[in-house]
């Protein structure tokens, strides 16, 4: 047992903070939080202060790629070995925890379920993982290698997603993946930025494939996120049942009824693409995905605010990959972007990568510090609610899973 002092709490679900706060917790669990002098100190327990500093819940990124990538050629991720991904990967999780990232959602590995189990079995310190596995394109859809030969692409063991064509594939592929043991499916319903013959506002997949695939996953209590970027497949993808939309560049005002009314929750990944449209030209990245994004740029960030004005919920996700454009580790930049970029208040934005992310896996006790939740926690030196930037540059302790890491 520990009891946590500090000199102020972000819970990530009260909109005003707490001072001088004491959190108990009992193994991996939150008992009690409340003011100090409310808080009882059970006997027998570890205490650690933190006067000065501010504490909020472990920090959740809901759009990752753990395949230990090291380059922005798309084509270098599907002719590279599992295990040197795996090996990357690894260090990926560390600085992942490091930064106060104690879950991350990867939507589109080889090396997810692997990464899973070693940190679960504690032989990888890293944060807890939920996986989709591989991604499900259609062929010729934004996950298919576009210039390989056919029938290298359709290979569903190359890359980080696999091909499925008609509705009964879908269902079989959903079904695969599930008997993989997945924490949710990903799919793509448009085209994209870094894949080579496609558009982001190309719609992929038809309705009954869409529906085929969710059907499956909700049968087992898991939720499908959608790689979905023009506004046409992003309706397609929310008016046949999936629950989260990943990117969304061109949101219109019926898809933004249709989030609400859904109750789905938008990733929308402003960190990649600050990242390609700043930098892109000097990391490597295909001159198409530089066209792309840069034509994207704007109607993005447009329709982020659009959402936000509505009320939808916002989740924090990077889509970063590991490559030194967009490192594990710089992940809560995505958190400054909705400050400076959407005009989220600090809080919104703390609570985005907190409560709102969590919405995105299967579980139901994370992301807020509340008693009965896992014992997340990540201590600031400096308070994020003057300055957001302070979750990415002044972490100062992580607890995961009730321990100091």
């Amino acid at each position: 047992m520990v009891v946590i002092d500090c000199g102020t709490l972000v819970d990530g679900r009260a909109d005003d903070p707490l001072s001088d706060a004491r959190i108990v917790v009992d193994e991996e669990t939150i008992t009690a939080v409340g003011p100090q002098e409310a808080v009882d100190v059970p006997d027998g327990h570890d205490h650690v202060s933190y006067p000065d500093s501010t504490v909020i819940p472990g920090l959740i990124d809901a759009h990752v790629h753990l395949q230990g990538s090291r380059s922005m050629d798309p084509m270098e991720w599907v002719t590279e070995g599992d295990a040197l991904c795996a090996a990357r990967a690894t260090a990926d999780l560390r600085d992942l925890l490091a930064a106060g990232f104690t879950s991350v959602r990867d939507v589109g590995s080889t090396t997810g379920l692997g990464l899973r189990g070693a940190v679960e079995s504690g032989d990888v310190p890293g944060p807890r993982v939920y996986t989709s596995g591989q991604s499900i394109s259609q062929t010729a859809g934004h996950g298919d290698s576009h210039s390989l030969p056919y029938e290298w692409a359709a290979d569903a063991g190359l890359g980080i997603s696999t091909l499925a064509d008609g509705p009964a594939e879908c269902r079989k592929a959903a079904r695969k993946q599930i008997r993989e043991g997945v924490d949710s499916l990903k799919i793509m319903t448009t085209g994209g930025v870094l894949s080579e013959r496609d558009a982001p506002d190309q719609s992929q997949f038809t309705d009954a494939e869409i529906a085929a695939m969710t059907e499956e996953a909700h049968r087992v209590g898991i939720p499908v996120a959608s790689h979905a970027q023009g506004a046409a497949g992003i309706k397609s993808a929310l008016r046949n049942g999936v629950d989260t939309i990943e990117h969304g560049f061109y949101i219109d005002d019926e898809a933004v009824d249709l989030l609400l009314s859904t109750d789905a929750t938008f990733v929308p990944t402003l960190a990649i693409m600050h990242r390609i449209v700043e930098h892109g030209d000097d990391h490597g990245v295909p001159e198409h995905g530089l066209r792309k994004a840069r034509e994207a740029y704007d109607a993005h960030r447009e329709s982020v605010r659009k959402a936000y004005d509505a009320g939808v919920p916002i989740a924090l996700g990077t889509d970063f990959l590991g490559p030194d454009l967009v490192p594990h580790g710089e992940n809560a930049m995505e958190a400054e972007l909705f400050v400076e970029e959407i005009g989220m208040s600090e809080m919104e934005a703390i609570q985005a990568g907190t409560r709102v992310a969590a919405r995105t896996v299967p579980d139901d006790d994370l992301g807020t510090v509340e008693s009965g939740q896992r014992a997340d926690l990540v201590v600031l030196d400096e308070n994020p609610l003057d300055d957001i930037s302070a979750v990415r540059e002044s972490v100062a302790a992580v607890y995961a899973r009730g321990e100091k890491a």
